[in-house]
């Protein structure tokens, strides 16, 4: 996909929040009930725990609530809510419409599935509606997958939490944020990690890590090529939240020292579309992002899809 065109209005990110599920799961707890351990877990992984409880719903609201708070923005200004998903709480009607109410919102509401890609599909759907006029757009990321896991089958159990991101985006004083990005799928492979109706997920996990990083890296140089800055101007890198091997191997392949990640899988799991709104907030909430920088978003997803946005952070709405 191109760089964002010269001229076109942009969004700021002015607010976020987050949610977790309300019970820690240990690997110490699965221990008890699967054939693995802690020590396997965490080489294989690199997480040590998970959160899991609560509705898609509401860890939605939860996260909003904070993200409205931290911006100033009076919910009845909100002109859209964009909700990612790939676990919504029925199949009629879309879980946004639950939140949206919930919040006090007057605005349109939609959900969008692109798995654990989804919140970066959102951030270039929610920049798409502020550069045809919409003034400020409420962007979530939640999925809570442990409804969709099968807790006997050590190969997915201690992968899956549930968690929430959000942000508000404003309209900017400018062009916004957002510098370039990169959206993809490839049908092809959608056997290698699938849930069906009223089933469980089911995944390939040696074919999901081959594609996954070299779809990530793939996604996330042609971002940095259209935005037109190079590696050494990437100051944190935001990565989809699935497996350590899996981010540490992207970047390497980047070239990004793994040093620059955000990283929050070692005590959240992988939380889908909210792995990469929780690993920006934290980053935020650390002090680790300054006016003017580069942030990489990059992920990849069931589909498999994968999706890319360069952001410069700053600006005012």
């Amino acid at each position: 996909m191109p760089r964002t065109p010269e001229g076109i209005r942009g969004g700021v990110i002015t607010g976020w929040g987050c949610a977790l599920g309300r019970e820690t799961v240990t690997n110490a707890d699965l221990e008890r009930t699967l054939d693995t351990s802690d020590a396997w877990i965490v080489e294989r992984t690199g997480i040590s725990a998970r959160q899991v409880g609560g509705s898609t719903a509401e860890l939605s609201i939860e996260s909003g609530k904070a993200a409205l708070a931290m911006s100033g923005v009076d919910p009845a200004d909100i002109d859209a809510l964009v909700l990612s998903t790939t676990t919504p709480d029925r199949n009629v009607p879309a879980t946004s419409a639950t939140v949206q109410h919930a919040l006090g919102l007057r605005c349109g509401a939609y959900d969008i599935n692109a798995a654990c890609s989804g919140w970066v599909y959102g951030l270039v759907n929610a920049n798409g509606l502020i550069a045809m006029g919409a003034e400020r757009v409420l962007l979530i990321g939640t999925d809570t997958l442990s409804r969709i896991t099968d807790w006997s089958d050590r190969g997915t159990a201690v992968l899956f939490g549930d968690g929430s991101g959000a942000t508000v985006i404003e309209a900017g004083d400018g062009p916004g944020q957002l510098l370039a990005w990169d959206l993809d799928a490839d049908g092809s492979a959608e056997d290698y990690l699938y849930s069906d109706f009223g089933g469980y997920i089911q995944m390939n996990g040696k074919e999901v890590f081959r594609r996954a990083v070299r779809i990530m890296v793939d996604s996330a140089n042609k971002s940095i090529e259209h935005a037109g800055v190079s590696l050494d101007d990437v100051a944190l890198v935001v990565p989809h939240q699935a497996n350590s091997r899996i981010i540490t191997a992207a970047c390497e392949r980047l070239g990004l020292p793994l040093e620059r990640a955000a990283i929050v899988l070692h005590r959240t799991g992988n939380t889908s579309s909210a792995s990469i709104p929780l690993a920006l907030v934290d980053a935020l909430d650390g002090g680790r992002v300054n006016d003017g920088d580069v942030i990489l978003f990059v992920g990849f997803g069931a589909g498999m899809t994968a999706a890319s946005a360069l952001i410069r952070w700053g600006g005012s709405r």
